[in-house]
């Protein structure tokens, strides 16, 4: 128990409180003299100490800024991009041939199903997209050499993406193949024809 002006009022006090009672009151309430933490203050005063430095970085001394460093990494994975779409953008016949060797077709009929299908339809028939079972391409020649690169770099004012940046070179010689194998096969149901008709 401890004792205040008002004889007639005790404050409880738990233990160690003691020391932080203040020696003022107001209208009978007692004032505890809590100080904060020691990881609060130490966060607070780091904030100011960082800020300082960094307004110093920043303002003063000139380094980049965040745009800055986005540019400058962007501008890396821009060569990288460049680089392997020239070790990989052109199409290899040999590679089409062991692909299509090793079950080519039916690997890609499943990447087309699983890729294709919102845009041309089960079989290829076409919707948003073109319809792949007639004789007419628009971007290509029909032929699995020209059919590649369309895949691989997209044609994106005509709405194809840019399908190297989400399936593998061997997806994309599978689905190749694939399409391939729709050509010519006027399924029903087809979309009109579209593009340039090709000859065999």
């Amino acid at each position: 128990m401890s004792n205040t002006n008002d004889k007639n009022t005790e404050v409880h006090l738990e233990e160690g409180e003691k020391n932080l009672l203040l020696d003022h009151t107001y209208d009978g309430i007692h004032e505890l003299n809590n100080p904060l933490p020691s990881w609060w203050k130490f966060t607070f005063y780091g904030g100011i100490t960082f800020g300082f430095f960094y307004i110093i970085l920043y303002t003063i001394i000139g380094a980049p800024s965040l745009r800055e460093e986005f540019n400058k990494d962007y501008a890396i994975i821009e060569k990288f991009q460049e680089e392997f779409n020239k070790k990989n953008g052109a199409f290899d016949e040999v590679k089409y041939k062991a692909i299509v060797a090793d079950n080519g077709i039916k690997k890609g009929e499943v990447v087309f199903n699983t890729n294709c299908v919102p845009c041309h339809k089960e079989k290829g028939i076409g919707d948003i997209g073109p319809n792949l079972t007639d004789e007419y391409w628009i971007n290509s020649k029909g032929t699995p050499a020209t059919n590649y690169p369309v895949v691989f770099k997209g044609v994106l004012e005509k709405g194809m993406p840019v399908w190297s940046e989400t399936l593998s070179s061997d997806e994309i010689y599978q689905v190749v193949s694939y399409v391939q194998t729709l050509h010519n096969t006027h399924q029903p149901g087809g979309k009109a024809p579209q593009g340039e008709k090709v000859s065999e």
